[in-house]
């Protein structure tokens, strides 16, 4: 329960961090307690954490629903996992002329691992319902892999 009410106030309070930027100066250095930030590429320091918000939020609500989601396709996640992230590092480059640009390049290899296995784990899935009395939650409770607790949760992928 506690859990629970930790992650949803974690959520609830994410509007607020994508708004961070509105406090960030609109010069091209900000300088702060915890170092000083050039905004190089976008000219404005305020555009450039702006930027950054823009993909570090999707990013950070698709982790929380990776590890909360219940369901057996929930590996499926992964894809905007890794594209948010190649954007969100994507967003620091100052080499990268234009951003968000042939990333979809960068996720194929996701895509050619993932989608396969999740349409595996389903063809069974349904395999199993054709050859047996099972329900579609029993079958999804079968195929879900449950860690006991986030940290233990976190390492089942590495």
């Amino acid at each position: 329960m506690l859990n629970g009410s930790i992650i949803a106030t974690i959520v609830a309070g994410i509007p607020f961090l994508f708004y961070i930027y509105e406090y960030v100066p609109d010069t091209k250095t900000w300088v702060t307690w915890f170092g000083v930030y050039d905004s190089n590429y976008y000219e404005s320091a305020n555009v450039g954490v702006w930027v950054l918000m823009m993909k570090l939020v999707p990013l950070l609500l698709s982790l929380i629903w990776f590890f909360t989601c219940k369901h057996w396709w929930y590996h499926v996640l992964i894809i905007p996992i890794a594209m948010f992230s190649i954007q969100t590092i994507g967003a620091f480059s100052d080499t990268i002329i234009f951003i968000d640009e042939l990333h979809i390049i960068w996720l194929l290899p996701f895509m050619a691992l993932v989608i396969p296995s999740v349409y595996l784990i389903r063809a069974k899935m349904f395999n199993k319902i054709n050859y047996a009395d099972k329900t579609m939650e029993e079958l999804e409770a079968e195929f879900m892999i449950k860690p006991k607790g986030i940290w233990n949760n976190v390492k089942q992928y590495f």
